[in-house]
């Protein structure tokens, strides 16, 4: 009613200058609300629009981009890769349940070797191509291919017979796959691993499509996936737009579109100005969000993220081929006041790999204590015989020019105060960085963490400590280690399997491989119109159990 009357005024104003009669003013207002309840009419019918869609149909977040294109491409990604374009043979539901996928179904030998996925009738590449079981042999083979120099592809796909060959050169095909017929991919591994299907929910096992991926190195800008989405529009530094995949084999998606605007700023001032439908929240901004008198605090969605975060300390480099140094630098660092002053108390500390909520999480791990007395004696009983012995130490660290991040200026001043060694830091450009980390181009520090692919022990303990592990990139090694996970991959039994891999945790703390910071908290900011939204610690495409109500 206040629009209409706004339209009166104005109207009246610009029409009739002076005074006007009673039946002239009411016969112009009845004029002037029909008027203004056309345009209302007008206005639903077409809603506001922006990056090409309209805004009442779409979920918008804000985010970043990559440069480098193989951040984008399944087989290469370090990260979860994009869950909304790509899929697999099976995935997690948002309570983290293993959910059939591109594969409706599955059966496994009764040695535990050898799994037959059945790939849905009605599965489809965005073009509209059938997916089949050749498409996923040649997907594997090419992660798998040297040329591609996948740092994933050993540690997600590396137990199927055949990978580790083809990988080093020694095949041209991964001996483990077969096409049964189109719909019908038979895989065998090289022993029975209960945690081997949940390897394939990550993105180095998804499918893409051959004659996409040969149109040249930019096709993941216009990827033919198989996902709950298509990307529609990708404009580098502004947005990203996803479209509904109307012929999505698990049903069409509720929610029309989803953007991603692109260094759009700061989350949580978007979300207070609506120009965002879900935030994160950080550190310094989590102290207001949690005051129940906030009028955001409604809105606020928290949990624990399957996250460890530590710096790796490259066992294979002076100093820190010395155990004594690395517990040396690991007891020299005050963790309690690194939560309560970098973190601003928003983490919970972290001893070991495990995170809460993890299967195998243990309440009585021994962790290394902060004790800088006992820091420095382990100093002076290493080779290097002392502070004085070490050599010039680098920290690496994701970044750009010469500016410290406050958690590494922390933990560097720490070193200084307590063991009286001086740290320098040097930036790798955030784009390039875990390229250069897994090629080996860092200090003997350099930043770290991980965050669970999926739910079992397996995926920290084996994945980031064992000796042949990709992903191990301090180069520890520790033979009594090694034994133990391996004999944990193929244990039956769950609980020997858990308390063989809390064995192994305790091995990882003694021997100090990385120093073990924070587990992280999460705090989303949700509008009350986006419904189903759950927070969950892994990666899953969330948007497809989504929809809007009176955005």
């Amino acid at each position: 009613m206040g629009n209409i009357f706004k339209n009166y005024v104005i109207a009246r104003r610009a029409l009739f200058p002076t005074k006007q009669s009673p039946k002239l003013t009411i016969f112009f207002l009845v004029l002037t609300l029909v008027f203004s309840l056309l345009l209302s009419a007008s206005a639903n019918a077409a809603p506001a629009m922006q990056f090409g869609v309209p805004l009442d149909q779409t979920l918008v977040y804000s985010g970043g981009e990559s440069t480098n294109l193989r951040d984008y491409d399944p087989a290469t990604t370090y990260s979860s890769g994009d869950k909304l374009v790509f899929s697999g043979l099976v995935s997690f539901d948002p309570r983290l349940n293993l959910t059939p996928d591109l594969a409706d179904t599955w059966e496994v030998s009764d040695n535990g070797t050898v799994y037959t996925f059945h790939i849905r009738e009605n599965a489809k590449f965005h073009d509209g191509k059938p997916v089949t079981a050749e498409d996923f042999v040649y997907s594997w083979e090419r992660a798998a291919s040297p040329e591609l120099a996948s740092d994933t592809v050993l540690t997600y796909l590396g137990d199927i017979v055949g990978v580790r060959e083809m990988n080093a050169g020694q095949s041209d095909h991964i001996s483990g796959l077969k096409a049964i017929d189109d719909h019908t991919l038979q895989v065998t591994i090289d022993a029975p691993k209960p945690y081997f299907i949940l390897k394939l929910t990550f993105p180095t096992a998804y499918v893409v499509d051959k004659a996409n991926v040969e149109t040249g190195e930019e096709w993941v800008r216009m990827p033919n996936g198989t996902g709950p989405y298509r990307l529609k529009e990708w404009r580098s530094f502004e947005y990203i737009v996803y479209e509904a995949n109307a012929d999505f084999y698990l049903g069409a998606p509720s929610i029309p579109y989803v953007v991603t605007k692109l260094y759009a700023g700061d989350d949580l001032r978007l979300f207070e100005t609506g120009e965002v439908d879900v935030a994160g929240v950080g550190s310094y901004d989590a102290d207001r969000i949690l005051d129940p008198t906030e009028p955001l605090h409604s809105q606020l969605v928290t949990g624990v993220n399957l996250c460890t975060g530590y710096v790796v300390f490259d066992n294979t480099q002076p100093p820190f081929d010395d155990i004594n140094v690395r517990k040396a630098f690991s007891m020299a660092f005050d963790r309690q006041r690194y939560i309560d002053v970098v973190m601003r108390g928003k983490a919970l500390p972290a001893i070991g790999p495990f995170p809460p909520g993890l299967p195998g999480f243990n309440y009585q791990l021994k962790g290394l204590p902060y004790d800088p007395a006992q820091a420095r004696e382990l100093l002076k009983q290493s080779k290097y015989g002392g502070v004085e012995g070490l050599p010039p130490i680098v920290y690496t660290d994701g970044g750009i020019g010469s500016y410290i991040s406050p958690d590494v200026a922390a933990m560097a001043e720490m070193w200084e105060q307590n063991l009286g060694v001086t740290i320098k830091v040097e930036n790798i450009e955030y784009n390039y960085y875990y390229e250069q980390i897994y090629s080996g181009n860092h200090g003997q520090i350099f930043g770290g963490g991980w965050c669970a692919d999926y739910p079992d022990p397996e995926n920290f303990a084996d994945v980031l400590f064992h000796s042949g592990s990709n992903q191990n990139n301090g180069g520890f090694s520790n033979p009594e280690l090694d034994t133990l996970v391996e004999q944990a991959r193929v244990e039956v039994d769950v609980t020997k399997r858990i308390a063989m891999y809390q064995q192994a945790e305790q091995i990882i703390v003694n021997d100090a491989p990385v120093l073990f910071t924070t587990h992280s908290l999460s705090y989303q900011l949700v509008q009350p119109y986006v419904k189903g939204f759950v927070f969950t610690p892994i990666t899953i495409p969330i948007e497809r159990y989504m929809w809007l109500d009176g955005k």
